[in-house]
């Protein structure tokens, strides 16, 4: 993985966050700004990424240097273990070491080249695939955390950040997914979920906000269909809020490293 410029982990503590739609939709942001960006799908038990960016026929082959990953849209490097079942609903039911070794082949058999940005998709928690990431990547160059409104998002998500601290992963900051619904009829913004969680944990953990993305209905529609939301409603409240959040991130680990 020495090809590769940044890896940002994304990390929510908890799962229904939304933290693999954020995910996709960052690093499709990121390809969409000229950078050349792989995704790695570390949810083991629930891959999603694949279905999400619409990949239902991978093209992986074995070349001279590693297993090649499949392409997705804009021509960004997909992995995901979903590529490898015969099944679409064969569920693994494996142990912790069977999953950090399959991470390890992920990391080390892979030939993702030459890359500016890895974004890599942790499963809900702070269990055996995080860990094993957090080891094993050298350089993370940091974690992008997903959050909820809710009170119990923002607890679990503190859990999330100092499993990050306790490990060194550097935080870039973060994202408030859900945060509210404008009706379409009226235009009467709506905070559907009770509580301030991203602005609450970033003020008492000294972190930074990266921004806030509202609902909308057709992110749903969008990922049961396949279809990534930002390449077909690239002008909505969510897709904008996602750019702008996708350029801090961009900014911030740019700025570092020049």
């Amino acid at each position: 993985m020495s090809g590769i410029k940044y890896k940002v982990i994304v990390i929510s503590g908890k799962g229904g966050v939304g933290k693999s739609f954020i995910a996709s939709s960052t690093a499709l942001l990121t390809a969409s700004m000229g950078r050349s960006v792989g995704i790695l799908d570390a949810d083991i038990h629930g891959p999603s990424i694949p279905k999400i960016l619409g990949i239902s026929n991978p093209s992986m082959i074995v070349g001279s240097e590693g297993i090649e990953p499949a392409l997705g849209p804009l021509n960004t490097k997909v992995v995901s273990v979903q590529f490898f079942l015969p099944e679409e609903d064969l569920p693994l039911i494996w142990r912790g070491p069977l999953k950090a070794r399959l991470i390890s082949e992920f990391l080390g058999r892979i030939h993702w080249g030459q890359l500016d940005y890895l974004y890599i998709d942790l499963p809900p928690g702070t269990g055996d695939e995080a860990l094993s990431i957090a080891q094993q990547v050298k350089g993370l160059s940091g974690a992008l955390v997903v959050t909820a409104p809710t009170e119990l998002s923002k607890l679990v998500v503190k859990k999330a950040i100092r499993f990050c601290n306790e490990l060194k992963v550097p935080l870039i900051g973060v994202v408030e997914n859900m945060k509210e619904f404008t009706c379409p009829k009226c235009g009467t913004t709506y905070s559907i979920f009770p509580g301030n969680a991203g602005r609450e944990i970033v003020e008492e953990l000294g972190i930074k906000y990266l921004g806030s993305i509202p609902l909308d209905p057709r992110v749903s529609e969008c990922i049961d269909a396949g279809i990534p939301y930002t390449l077909k409603y690239p002008d909505t409240h969510v897709s904008r809020s996602l750019k702008e959040i996708t350029e801090k991130i961009i900014k911030l680990l740019e700025e570092v490293s020049s």
